[in-house]
């Protein structure tokens, strides 16, 4: 579905929550990487962080908060669209226990990955950790609403996942030991074990309504590009090819899952696409650059390379696609978000 009918969605379910005056769905809970790490990473021992300027410029009282971005992350904007009047805030946070019944939580964590060993590797917390917080979270709604009404909440909430792209970029492409060991295809196969493992035992924890993201165009990222591009400007095709591959992997084993899981509404998110057409057709939708990003020289920075006194930062974010090299800007957040909305409409109904 194109930008302008996601866009018509978008009115629909703004006017929608306004005359119910309520979200359109109880709870929204969030899972994965650095893509949707709210805070949470801002309370461990981790140099992936981004809670130091410039990073949240752009955002609320244009202060750092943890958001891999100059402003809204995707799941901010997700949030909204579904009538939140506030965003899920991270787990490891004080926030997280005053609204958790009402907004849900965020368990993501950046550097995380489908395999808790990417995690490992820098101090991020793992799914499994994640999913481990998760438990405590429910057990602490269960304890304020009492079991029936937790459970409803649960089962009608919406729960997101994104992650994959650290187990490939972060961990098998800069690891040649793992190069030996699996091909790109029998690493993707490995991911997809600890991805059914997740969404089972999410399942079985009471999640009705789920929600993951594809991996994006790997190979199109201006670090990627930086790293592994051998001098080229253009996108490294072998990692797209990867990440189509992977993807092609995710939405077989979603099916799979839902066949196997009775009441399962499990939608696999395309962000590849969507984010594909805003790097290859900067112009059209209304961006300048998307070879570099916003900030430094745009095309290997991330967490503390991204930092106040990086050279060459950009002015206006809105004209670039990514904010670091890794990250999307806040408005190419905003038209995936959109896009997100659009695919979405089984988990809302």
């Amino acid at each position: 579905m194109g930008v302008v009918w996601g866009a018509s969605l978008l009115v629909l379910a703004m006017v929608s929550s306004i005359v119910v005056a309520d979200p359109l769905v109880p709870s929204l809970t969030i899972f994965g990487d650095s893509v949707s790490d709210v805070g949470n990473n801002n309370n461990l021992i981790t140099l992936i962080r981004a809670n130091f300027p410039p990073y949240g410029r752009d955002f609320a009282e244009h202060r750092p908060t943890g958001r891999f971005s100059n402003g809204k992350l995707a799941i901010d904007l997700t949030a909204e669209f579904l009538g939140f009047d506030t965003y899920p805030p991270p787990y490891l946070s004080e926030d997280a226990s005053l609204v958790s019944v009402t907004t849900g939580v965020n368990f993501a964590s950046g550097a995380s990955g489908m395999l808790d060993a990417t995690a490992h590797l820098y101090g991020a917390m793992s799914l499994t950790r994640q999913l481990e917080n998760y438990k405590e979270y429910r057990a602490g709604v269960e304890s304020k609403m009492g079991f029936e009404n937790a459970t409803n909440t649960f089962s009608k909430g919406i729960h997101l996942l994104s992650t994959g792209t650290s187990d490939f970029i972060q961990n098998y492409y800069v690891n040649p030991i793992l190069n030996t060991l699996y091909t790109p295809d029998q690493w993707s196969n490995k991911l997809m074990t600890s991805y059914a493992t997740f969404i089972q035992n999410l399942y079985g924890l009471g999640a009705r309504k789920i929600g993951v993201t594809t991996l994006p165009p790997t190979g199109c990222l201006p670090a990627a590009i930086t790293l592994f591009g051998h001098g080229s400007n253009d996108c490294v095709e072998r990692l797209n090819w990867d990440a189509s591959s992977f993807n092609q992997k995710l939405n077989t084993t979603s099916q799979s899952l839902m066949q196997e899981l009775p009441g399962l509404t499990l939608v696999v998110f395309d962000i590849y696409n969507p984010l594909l057409n805003l790097i290859k057709n900067p112009s059209d939708n209304g961006f300048a650059e998307a070879r570099k990003a916003c900030c430094g020289t745009g095309v290997l920075e991330t967490s503390f390379l991204c930092n106040a006194m990086s050279p060459g930062t950009c002015s206006n974010a809105t004209e670039y696609v990514f904010w670091d090299g890794f990250h999307p800007s806040e408005a190419a957040n905003k038209i995936l978000a959109q896009s997100l909305l659009s695919q979405g409409l089984s988990l809302i109904s």
